[in-house]
């Protein structure tokens, strides 16, 4: 907001005003009206390896602590090792980061062409690519940082301390650079990896090449060596030996002193993406494959496999981090979790210790749970339902679907292969969840419907069979649509053939099936089901009212179903002139939002069973939408890209904006603060702060046109010292105009009047009979007796204050100083008029405003203080000036007639003021003439209109 200024020079202020934004300005445009980019969640780590830091503190008995900072995309976040607890999430660079480093305090970030170097999460210092080419990989080596251009042809020197471009290397033709490593105990020299298979050993500072490592000395079998690159390097703690591993899935363990090969060992499933050394004495080698395992190498015994991790992460791992001294190994993957495993014994294989994870498939399916806006239900393609926490990302968790990582072990599977197929439909009620199972699941392709305990976190008991229920030789469908009562005490399952049934959620027990019977005649032909499925009617949605009282059920072909929840019979069937895809009720209002196939939103009140708004404009299939909580909004989502907003009152498209990427899902909190999306390329769930929490907000309608680009919320929200921006960000920036406040001027033709009560003016006009009226009769009396508390003297003796009256008078005397600076001062009144009269204002509009908000005895104090000649030509100049604006005709004729009775023998006797008077008569003249005119006009017209009636 505005321009960037350095205030380290001086302390901030202790509270910032807000800057009013013009509505013209560029940045109003581009925000939304209704929602401002807030925050996303659910994002742990990407592609780009983590970087590790421990810190050792003098006199600590706790251990080092460990700092992880891991890669969001565009953003960086940094962990605490002991909880993984998130610390603070750097700033978005320009562009997707590419590598990460750490010296000291620093973070190093290599984004595009720049490498940035960020303090506390804020950007300090930024170095380009002269170039202008992308950077891969970074190191900082010393007081050096090594940067590798994205075609490995160069690398480039810079000096940390003074930001300046030191040198620039250039690689011979054939050697394509990857990656950059510093062996311990190498002073300015560092090995450079190539995708060729090949390593160079170069002299920074002489910027020479010692040694070329070739590939067939690397690798065992040389004829392999052209399509086999080196994806990975590793310091081992003995001296001239490093880790290589390769993408055919080889590992040498290299003495670069000798230039021999030590240790070869192989992983059969994907190349190497990691390698590390074990550091606290033992002599054990970890590596990582593309497919997801963690190997266990025992370098005693001639790199033999100790243990093999099957699924350790359910992608790409991307990096493998021992702790210094620990048993501890980190590791992060691309499935978006870091996950550390602990060694009990050099022996043992590792069990999971602490873990921070997310979706690793983007999800598509999410919905707020409770009522305190808390916590987010994620349903994803990655087979998981998931639990985000809006509030601390480490209470987000997974509802487990039993002990498959026991029986993915036992059957060398991967573990995302034993759980059930992709959420398709979720319903939840949170009024039992104490009880028993208070979610409901449908999947993919399944005839059958699960529950899930939310207060356990796992999966529930019962599974509801809808295929057990079908006569023998039917047809079996999937469950396309789920609900559970507001009660919480029924589950209701819906299949792709028409069967509706209704389970007992605490014990499992069907307990009511609704048949929903033959195709409507009044269904157009286009939609009935033809062929051998004739009788069979594709259920898309199913929904409950909060007192069970009505079942709603939306068919394929078309038709909103109505059954009486307790005897099962259908009572109405409401045909749409088009295809149903889902249903969405709001049960505090009774609203029912029908996604139609013609790209129409129809809502449906369920107590007249009509459609009551029919919401289009969509250029896209509509893919999700949500009620605000008190049901004036609709919030949709289309795969146009673009988020509309409708007020349901009216029927209007209140606000819209475009994403960067179609978003596949949204829901509103119960709370009214957030709407929550997910988008198909993200596998984060992002928060959009609703305004009209923190501000007016007007709900004019909007067209198509006025549609806003906007980028999605970053990890970070708002950095620290623009807590107080982000906040009036959340504001409207354009103010609109009331219509419902009075103008001061309705026409320049027309008099104005002050609307002031009556009784002000005629109070100042008979300022003196009331003062006469009120006056006291007789002055007031002297007490008979003496007070009960007389004034006492300090002292062990009782003695009476006798000359403190005396005292008392002699202070109540003024002195002359005191009374000539009484009268030499000025009163506000005097001020203002004096103002405004040097100013030659038009219409002497502030002080005519200050002289309303006086009381008629202040006001009639002041007017007898114009004593001069050049004050009592002031005020009528004043008075001839706002007769003219037409504006205060009451007030000016009240001051006027006070004015003129208070001091009319000198305004006759002074032949300085005959003009002033003269001009003032003249206003007088024309606007009484003029009023009088307006009002004969009003009457004629009146009466006109009362004899016609």
């Amino acid at each position: 907001m505005g321009t960037n200024t350095d205030v380290r020079a001086s302390p901030p202020p202790r509270k910032r005003l807000r800057t009013e934004v013009a509505v013209n300005t560029p940045t109003a445009r581009q925000e939304p009206r209704l929602f401002a980019p807030f925050r996303a969640l659910g994002l742990i780590t990407n592609n780009v390896p983590f970087v590790l830091q421990t810190r050792s503190h003098k006199g600590a008995t706790d251990g080092p602590r460990i700092h992880l900072v891991t890669c969001l995309g565009k953003a960086w976040a940094m962990w605490e090792g002991g909880k993984m607890g998130l610390l603070f999430v750097g700033p978005d660079a320009p562009m997707p980061i590419t590598s990460l480093a750490m010296d000291g305090n620093a973070v190093w970030a290599s984004s595009g062409p720049y490498v940035i170097k960020y303090l506390r999460g804020k950007e300090v210092e930024r170095f380009a690519n002269p170039l202008e080419t992308h950077l891969t990989h970074i190191l900082i080596f010393g007081t050096q940082l090594l940067a590798l251009t994205e075609d490995g042809s160069r690398m480039l020197v810079w000096d940390t301390s003074s930001g300046e471009l030191q040198t620039t290397i250039q690689f011979e033709p054939g050697f394509t650079a990857i990656m950059i490593h510093h062996p311990a105990t190498y002073l300015n020299k560092v090995l450079v990896a190539s995708s060729q298979g090949s390593m160079q050993l170069w002299n920074i500072r002489t910027q020479t090449l010692i040694h070329t490592f070739s590939a067939a000395s690397l690798l065992t079998s040389p004829s392999n060596t052209n399509s086999t690159a080196i994806t990975a390097l590793a310091r081992s703690p003995a001296i001239d030996v490093v880790g290589i591993g390769f993408s055919s899935g080889e590992i040498s363990v290299y003495d670069i002193r000798a230039d021999e090969r030590l240790m070869r060992m192989v992983m059969q499933d994907g190349g190497i993406r990691a390698l590390s050394f074990r550091s606290d004495g033992h002599p054990i080698l970890a590596t990582a494959s593309s497919t997801g395992h963690i190997a266990l190498w025992d370098l005693n015994s001639g790199g033999r496999l100790l243990h093999l991790v099957r699924g350790a992460h359910d992608g790409a791992v991307t990096a493998l981090e021992w702790i210094p001294g620990q048993p501890v190994l980190i590791s992060s993957g691309e499935d978006n979790s870091v996950k550390q495993w602990l060694f009990d014994s050099p022996t043992d294989a590792p069990r999971l210790l602490k873990f921070r994870s997310g979706h690793h498939a983007p999800p598509h399916l999410i919905r707020y749970y409770g009522e305190d806006g808390k916590q987010i239900l994620t349903a994803s393609r990655d087979r998981s339902l998931r639990c985000t926490s809006v509030v601390r990302d480490s209470r987000s968790f997974e509802l487990s679907q039993g002990s498959l990582a026991k029986k993915a072990a036992n059957l060398s599977i991967p573990i995302a292969s034993l759980k059930f197929p992709p959420v398709s439909a979720l319903s939840y009620s949170t009024t039992r969840s104490k009880d028993w199972d208070d979610i409901l699941t449908a999947h993919t392709d399944e005839a059958v419907a699960r529950t899930w305990t939310m207060k356990d976190k796992r999966l529930g008991k019962h599974v509801f069979t809808l295929a057990g229920e079908k006569k023998k030789g039917a047809s079996v469908g999937s469950v396309k649509a789920v609900c559970v009562t507001a009660c919480g005490n029924f589950g209701i399952a819906a299949s792709s053939t028409g069967v509706i049934n209704m389970y007992n959620m605490q014990s499992g027990i069907l307990r009511r099936t609704f048949n929903i019977g033959p195709c409507p005649a009044n269904v157009p032909s286009r939609f009935r089901p033809t062929g051998k499925k004739k009788e069979e009617r594709c259920i898309t949605g199913v929904a409950s009212d909060a007192l069970d009282r009505v079942l709603v059920a939306s068919t394929l072909d078309g038709t909103i179903n109505f059954f009486d929840f307790h005897t099962a019979a259908l009572e109405h069937t409401l045909v749409l002139p088009s295809a149903a895809v889902s249903i969405t009720l709001h049960r505090d209002s009774g609203l029912l939002a029908v996604i139609c196939d013609d790209l129409v939103v129809r809502i449906v009140d369920i107590e007249t069973r009509r459609i009551v708004r029919e919401l289009g404009g969509f250029r896209g299939r509509i893919l999700d939408l949500a009620f605000s909580p008190d049901s004036r909004w609709l919030v949709t989502t289309s795969m146009d890209s673009i988020i509309r907003t409708f007020d349901i009152p009216t029927g209007r498209l209140i606000d819209l904006f475009r994403t960067s990427s179609v978003a596949t899902s949204v829901t509103f909190s119960p709370t009214n603060d957030f709407l929550a999306t997910s988008h198909v390329d993200s596998v984060g769930v992002y928060l959009w702060a609703n305004r009209a929490q923190y501000s007016e907000v007007s709900f004019q309608s909007i067209v198509e046109d006025d549609v806003v680009d906007v980028a999605l919320p970053s990890m970070q929200g708002v950095a620290e010292d623009e807590a107080l921006e982000a906040l009036s960000a959340l504001t409207v920036q354009e103010q609109p105009t009331d219509v419902f406040v009075t103008p001061p001027q309705l026409d320049g033709d027309l008099v104005t009047l002050t609307l002031l009560p009556r009784a002000r003016w005629q109070t100042l006009l008979n300022l003196e009979v009331i003062q006469q009226r009120n006056k006291p009769k007789e002055p007031p009396k002297a007490p008979e007796k003496a007070p009960f508390f007389l004034p006492t003297l300090p002292g062990v003796e009782p003695r009476f204050a006798l000359e403190q009256k005396q005292a008392e008078e002699k202070k109540k005397k003024e002195t002359k100083r005191l009374q000539r600076a009484a009268g030499s001062s000025e009163s506000v009144f005097f001020k203002k008029l004096s103002e405004a009269h040097a100013s030659q204002s038009s219409d002497y509009e502030d002080f005519f405003n200050y002289a309303k908000a006086l009381s008629p005895a202040a006001m009639d104090l002041e007017l007898r203080s114009l004593v001069t000649i050049e004050a009592q030509q002031m005020f009528l100049a004043a008075l001839t000036h706002r007769l003219h604006s037409h504006r205060d005709f009451e007030a000016v004729q009240t001051f006027m007639a006070v004015f003129l009775r208070m001091h009319g023998e000198v305004l006759a006797s002074n032949a300085e003021l005959q003009h002033d008077l003269e001009t003032l008569a003249d206003a007088q003249r024309k606007e009484s003439e003029r009023l009088l005119e307006l009002l004969a006009s009003s009457l004629g017209t009146l009466s006109f209109v009362r004899d016609t009636m």
